[in-house]
């Protein structure tokens, strides 16, 4: 059985749940989420408190229970707080720009890298060498620092590339002669 269905999701003020059928709407300051649940899970309603349950008692249903809570929990703290994701530039002349609808990379390649900027997700740039993704979704946030994290990954010898905020890149000793 899985621990993690079994608790409830708490909805903060502001934030309104609504549930009909196999659909779940969340809205809140930060925006509108919906997402289709699990045909084995019933999300049952209750002030300020959100709980799901499997129609079954069988182990797959507990464990789509467990995975539909946790989507349903990252929707109501999308719409209430949002996800962000900080990058880190590290390297000589590494740098970013975030202009409108684009963010301009210059990663150490002959040309610059224009990463347009999804929906649903806003791109700044605090200093040439941070970079912050925001938004509600937390799937979206993730996907696309991870896409910009791809142009240019640490490299395990100077440590240079885009990395995480809080990534510790291991280290490889040069060759030795």
């Amino acid at each position: 059985m899985s621990r993690i269905a079994k608790s409830p999701i708490p909805i903060p003020n502001g934030v309104t749940v609504k549930a009909s059928g196999q659909s779940l709407i969340v809205k809140g300051p930060k925006g509108e989420m919906s997402m289709s649940v699990h045909p084995g899970v019933d999300v049952i309603e209750g002030g300020d408190f959100l709980n799901l349950s499997p129609r079954t008692k069988d182990k797959s249903s507990w464990a789509m229970t467990g995975t539909m809570r946790a989507l349903a929990n990252n929707m109501v703290t999308g719409v209430s707080q949002g996800f962000e994701k900080k990058l880190q530039l590290v390297g000589v002349g590494y740098r970013a720009q975030a202009g409108g609808k684009v963010l301009n990379l210059n990663l150490g390649f002959s040309h610059p890298i224009d990463f347009p900027v999804p929906e649903g997700v806003s791109i700044t740039t605090p200093s040439a060498t941070e970079i912050v993704v925001s938004g509600s979704d937390k799937q979206r946030v993730g996907q696309v620092a991870a896409e910009i994290r791809a142009f240019r990954p640490p490299e395990p010898y100077k440590g240079k590339g885009v990395r995480y905020y809080d990534e510790h890149v291991v280290r490889k000793e040069a060759k030795k002669k």
